[in-house]
């Protein structure tokens, strides 16, 4: 018992390093598609999760921006991540910077991945804007909604449907990614 208690308070320190130092550098700021005075429905940190109930709760849109998985999960249904969430930061004009990451892996003090993680289901629809998924594995289709998704050091071991037009012309992936089917247009 006490070795576990360990494990989760080395887990969260080294979540909390993530949250501090690992997102990305603001790019330029995507046309807005809402009224300015649109604000995010919730500012949160991150959600350190190890089990099924707990990950679904974090992706929902009463979660937490940053979802941090220490085990591999796996789901019979399909998945939805949702909301609009600040991350903490600013960005070069002073604007609270939006974005929501699925983080795969745990890290060192010193940014390397420790340990990489597999989230499965059938399918996860992407519906938050400037969303991520970073550094493990996922098996399953994603459906990607919201303009500004991004694979980093990600394997999808599935599809990649875009269901719009812009969900499909800002979809970043880098080149440790990969996809093992097909990126393109949801057939509708």
């Amino acid at each position: 018992m006490k070795s576990k208690a360990i494990f989760l308070l080395l887990t969260f320190v080294l979540c909390v390093a993530l949250i501090t130092g690992c997102s990305s550098e603001p790019a330029e700021e995507p046309p807005q598609t809402t009224p300015p005075e649109t604000t995010p429905d919730v500012v949160t940190t991150a959600s350190i999760v190890d089990n099924e109930a707990d990950f679904e709760k974090a992706i929902s849109s009463t979660g937490t921006w940053i979802i941090c998985t220490i085990k591999d999960l796996s789901f019979n249904k399909d998945l939805l991540l949702d909301g609009e969430f600040k991350n903490g930061k600013k960005d070069e004009q002073g604007k609270d910077i939006i974005q929501r990451k699925i983080a795969l892996y745990t890290q060192d003090d010193n940014r390397n991945v420790t340990a990489r993680f597999t989230l499965t289901a059938p399918k996860l629809t992407i519906q938050s804007p400037n969303a991520r998924i970073q550094s493990g594995t996922f098996k399953g289709d994603l459906y990607v909604a919201a303009k500004n998704f991004e694979l980093v050091d990600t394997r999808v071991e599935g599809n990649v449907y875009f269901t719009t037009e812009e969900a499909k012309s800002t979809y970043k992936k880098d080149d440790k990614s990969s996809v093992t089917g097909v990126e393109e247009m949801a057939k509708q």
